[in-house]
């Protein structure tokens, strides 16, 4: 295999990108040359470095074997660790550098299991030319940053192709999560797969069944958080690999009768999707801006109308109705998302909103009381941010005077919402009889009993706003009057 070499310019462009870790790559490289093995910078810190983006993990490659690794960076760093020893990986620190390196490898796959077995090699183009995609499979030798590309990764990337470099079939069949990154390739990278990767995909989509679920969501985390992951989202449809591994996704594809009763709900989630993103505050802005990306917005946004298919009738007028689907698909959200290893608050926190993305379509032209609007605030809680950029984000409306109406609309509700909030200090909203006093009131000792009647002073502080403590004392025992255990 041969290396073509870029223009010296692009290669000086290239390494001027890397300029921050030069220092570290140059002195591991010469350490590593003394002690006699080769040493390489491989995958995406030399791609992104090629694209003019900066480098944020240094993956680095070698002939030495792991024990010889880890001498050499002792010697180097703070600190070392080898929780990948078994497949060859030595990391350590110095100061904030923090290093991966691992041994050239040839694995092996049984094809079922994904568990590979480990065999070291010593050639660099050989480790090459089992990783993911070609345009990830380019090195730089160290110390003297000569470039390595044996399978055209170069040309691929200024192509925007994703080709695999042996025949995809192979490379997928040894690890078929290399389908999902492709996927988050062309979310986060703006690539094309080639029409062999994309032929591989459809015909080995269901082998994604073999790689865990935390691996799986991982890429689709990644995927999600990406600059348009749209384009991704639609390569996983396309491949049939969501069908797999989101299949609420490919659903939303209902057949549209030829009268257009409804509007076209896969496309119109993905419409909602990049309005979302659109609504997100700058990274690092304040929390109430829900800067961006941000994980939880966008698989709400996705995900927010699931629950049509389960429940679309078409009624005798001739019209369709999706009664109840944002109960129905808070459920199935929160059963993928469990199924795919989300965490407990992700999942909570997504299953709301979409349990929550039509209350707003209620208010109409503001007809709610301060009551309704208490409930709003309350029922989203520190989701409030994120569910109005949702509400904004599901009008995907053609007619602009029905969109301006809406938008209207939502800027009124925004409104009252923020002179509440302003007046009531929602954040700190507490019933005006503490729980001694509710206790004292009644008669009654901590407990169960105590607790329902708290909650339900909470609600009439949610409902009614202030009412002052003797208000509150009389609602209370017209409350307590009709429970069973005040004995009357």
């Amino acid at each position: 295999m041969s290396t073509r070499q870029p223009p010296a310019a692009l290669l000086r462009q290239a390494v001027a990108h890397l300029a921050p870790a030069l220092p570290v790559l140059t002195d591991l490289g010469q350490r590593f040359a003394a002690a006699g093995h080769e040493l390489a910078l491989v995958g995406g810190p030399v791609r992104d470095a090629f694209l003019g983006r900066p480098a944020t993990d240094l993956d680095l490659a070698t002939s030495a074997r792991p024990d010889d690794t880890e001498a050499i960076l002792a010697a180097w760093g703070s600190a070392t660790w080898d929780m990948g020893r078994a497949f060859g990986t030595i990391g350590a620190r110095r100061g904030d550098d923090v290093v991966e390196v691992t041994t050239y490898r040839a694995d092996a796959y049984d094809g079922v299991t994904r568990k590979p077995a480990v065999a070291f090699g010593d050639s660099l183009e050989d480790d090459l030319v089992r990783r993911d995609f070609a345009c990830n499979a380019m090195a730089l030798r160290l110390p003297d940053l000569t470039f390595v590309d044996p399978n055209g990764g170069l040309q691929d990337l200024q192509a925007r192709i994703l080709r695999t470099p042996t025949t995809p079939e192979v490379s997928f069949g040894d690890d078929p999560l290399r389908m999902m990154r492709a996927a988050r390739f062309v979310a986060q990278l703006g690539f094309v797969p080639d029409a062999g990767v994309l032929e591989a995909m459809r015909d080995l989509a269901g082998s994604i069944e073999r790689v865990s679920a935390e691996r799986v969501r991982d890429e689709l985390t990644k995927l999600l958080l990406a600059p348009h992951p749209r384009a991704g989202l639609e390569l996983l449809v396309a491949s049939g690999l969501a069908a797999v591994v989101l299949p609420e996704l490919p659903a939303l594809q209902l057949e549209v009768d030829e009268h257009h009763r409804h509007k076209d709900v896969y496309d119109h989630s993905m419409i909602v999707l990049e309005q979302a993103i659109d609504l997100e505050g700058p990274p690092g802005g304040p929390p109430e801006s829900v800067p961006g990306p941000d994980l939880v917005l966008r698989l709400a946004a996705l995900l927010h109308d699931i629950g049509k298919p389960a429940t679309r009738r078409f009624e005798d007028g001739g019209g369709v109705s999706f009664h109840h689907h944002e109960v129905v698909g808070a459920k199935l959200a929160a059963k993928r998302m469990k199924a795919l290893r989300f965490d407990k608050e992700t999942t909570r926190q997504v299953a709301r909103l979409v349990e929550l993305h039509l209350r707003f379509h209620g208010y109409g032209e503001g007809q709610w009381t301060d009551s309704a609007v208490r409930r709003y605030i309350t029922d989203a809680g520190d989701l409030l941010p994120r569910l109005h950029r949702l509400t904004r984000a599901d009008c995907t409306t053609r007619n602009v005077k029905k969109a301006r109406r809406l938008g209207a609309a939502y800027d009124d509700l925004e409104g009252r919402i923020e002179r509440l909030l302003e007046a009531e200090e929602f954040k700190a909203l507490r019933p005006e009889l503490d729980g001694n006093e509710i206790a004292e009131v009644l008669g009654i000792r901590p407990g169960p009993v105590l607790g329902r009647a708290y909650k339900y002073l909470l609600q009439v502080r949610t409902d009614d706003g202030p009412v002052g403590k003797d208000m509150a004392r009389e609602r209370l025992l017209a409350w307590w009057a009709d429970q069973p255990e005040s004995g009357t």
